[in-house]
């Protein structure tokens, strides 16, 4: 990276694989704000951070509110410095199937992931402009290409590309790349949750996954953040407007 130290701002990090993208940034010499919906769930991944060296934020704001990403943005900026790398990691399930999904579910999940994606974004891009660098990183997911019980995140997510590639299309020229990393299945408290749900014990619930895994085991936090390490870097402002499926396989 530049010798220049740049701030990072991950959202939903109080855990999982927003967490492991915090370390990672952090180990990679970037300041990181931490950004959840409870600032005080922050505190585990910000003391990791700090213990190990690093410097970090802890950050309560919701993703989905205009008004608070426009303060958290602000705090940041005057707190770390001018954040000019974003991760787009919040996100939420409310799994059903159609017939019996409300439209509170549909929306909540919208509104995280594609709202919260889009003000984060927006609140942030004129950092990036500003410095003539710039590296947004938004989640998605292999649920894009469907999967059953999630028509809403499955949009959620497919939006997310879309969403992704425009970004490239319109940043490009300030020195801004935005990419996309979908995970397949990743050992989280989400998909620990998934295996609840269905009446199925974690650990069988893993290895039944890793079972069509080709490279045969489920994926760990850490596999995303070491990809999103490689997005925001330097070496990567060639690449941009990109979807990288990390799920141990192929994904059409």
């Amino acid at each position: 990276m530049s010798q220049e130290r740049r701030t990072a701002i991950v959202t939903g990090s109080a855990r999982g694989i927003g967490a492991a993208v915090a370390k990672r940034l952090a180990d990679d010499g970037y300041a990181v704000a931490v950004l959840d919906l409870d600032e005080a769930a922050c505190a585990g991944t910000v003391d990791a951070i700090k213990s190990a060296g690093g410097e970090a934020l802890a950050v309560g704001a919701n993703v989905a509110d205009e008004a608070s990403v426009a303060a958290a943005v602000e705090r940041v900026a005057n707190e770390l410095g001018a954040p000019t790398i974003l991760i787009n990691n919040a996100g939420i399930t409310r799994d059903n199937l159609l017939f019996k999904m409300t439209v509170d579910d549909w929306d909540a999940v919208m509104n995280v992931h594609l709202r919260g994606a889009f003000l984060m974004s927006r609140a942030v891009q004129k950092h990036m402009v500003d410095a003539k660098f710039g590296r947004i990183v938004n989640l998605s997911s292999t649920s894009a290409l469907g999967n059953r019980g999630q028509v809403n995140y499955s949009a959620a997510k497919a939006g997310m590309q879309g969403f992704t590639k425009t970004l490239a299309f319109e940043l490009g020229k300030f020195g801004v790349t935005a990419n996309a990393i979908a995970p397949g299945f990743i050992e989280t408290e989400m998909t620990a949750a998934t295996a609840e749900r269905v009446g199925v014990g974690f650990e069988d619930f893993k290895k039944a996954a890793a079972s069509q895994i080709p490279v045969n085991r489920v994926g760990q936090p850490e596999d995303i953040a070491h990809t999103a390490s490689f997005f925001v870097s330097e070496g990567a402002g060639f690449v941009s407007g990109q979807v990288v499926y990390v799920a141990g396989g192929p994904k059409d």
